[in-house]
């Protein structure tokens, strides 16, 4: 929300204002996939232990509220991950920062998870990424305003 309120501060009387994150307790994907069900709640035991809001897609429009927005309007979309070439990108996104990254060294560090279960997980975006059938879908919250 501060966020919101330094964007308000900044955008002349009347200008737009627009935000978009992601929500990901919404993220859904398949096929069902234990390592990735295991990614999730890491990463929003990191995200939460940063104090961050993993769920911040779907808090938007409340947040551009109370930063004081006018005429907030609300939206979503989604990135949608389903052919090969896209599963191959997520998917090694996702696994280079299950290992080699600030979220897999906090996750550590917070004794969230061991760096041998965080390469378990990054095995299993491989896995997931090497499914002909695997869909990943990002859900993005969005508010178009006036500051």
């Amino acid at each position: 929300m501060d966020a919101l309120r330094a964007m308000r501060r900044l955008t002349r009387p009347g200008g737009i204002v627009a935000v978009r994150d992601s929500d990901y307790p919404a993220m859904v994907w398949a096929p069902a996939n234990d390592g990735l069900d295991r990614w999730r709640s890491v990463y929003l035991a990191v995200t939460r232990r940063n104090r961050a809001h993993p769920d911040a897609g779907r808090r938007l429009l409340g947040w551009a509220h109370r930063a004081g927005l006018a005429d907030a309007a609300y939206t979503t979309s989604t990135w949608t991950y389903a052919s090969g070439a896209d599963r191959a990108w997520w998917g090694g996104l996702w696994a280079e920062r299950c290992t080699a990254s600030a979220f897999a060294e906090q996750a550590v560090e917070y004794g969230i998870a061991a760096a041998a279960e965080l390469a378990e997980i990054a095995a299993a975006w491989q896995r997931w990424a090497a499914e002909p059938d695997g869909v990943f879908v990002v859900l993005h919250g969005e508010v178009i305003a006036r500051a």
